[in-house]
């Protein structure tokens, strides 16, 4: 991307660090955060939709010049509304929408409740063992009590 023009060494000034109002991380009315991510023109029509951001000067979205003040635009808008209200607008579209979770609201999300993503071990809820294999399931293999000296002076020999 620096060969091309489309990256450049200060931070949050790229399209993937920040920098692009189009893709980050917004507060909301409650003081929790959403998080929107539309790359590709389509989803970034169908947020700017969603949004009500007719004005003209959503079009050009790859001005970099005109970024940090689209960026304040979209500030006002995430903050006009709740996280929640912002889940039943955008939740289920093809938005690039995310709702940003605490660690307790994210165990019983619906969502990765479906895919499994946590699992319970000798009591504990975690995150399940990653990758997935179809034919090799993965499983937590040790207990939370585990005694990590042991565990290292055994890999030592």
């Amino acid at each position: 991307m620096s060969d091309t023009g489309t990256w450049t060494e200060h931070r949050q000034s790229n399209l993937l660090d920040g920098g692009a109002y189009f893709y980050g991380v917004y507060e909301c009315a409650c003081g929790n955060f959403i998080s929107i991510g539309p790359l590709e023109p389509q989803f970034y029509a169908l947020l700017r939709q969603q949004l009500g951001l007719n004005e003209s000067e959503f079009d050009a979205r790859m001005d970099r010049e005109a970024w940090p003040g689209l960026k304040e635009k979209l500030n006002y808008v995430f903050r006009s509304r709740t996280r929640e209200e912002w889940c039943r607008i955008l939740e289920g579209t093809d938005s690039c929408f995310a709702p940003v979770l605490t660690m307790s609201e994210a165990k019983s999300h619906p969502h990765l409740v479906a895919r499994k993503v946590f699992v319970e071990h000798d009591g504990v809820t975690q995150p399940a063992p990653a990758p997935r294999f179809s034919r090799t399931p993965s499983r937590i293999q040790d207990s939370t009590e585990t005694d990590i000296a042991a565990v290292l002076r055994a890999w030592q020999g």
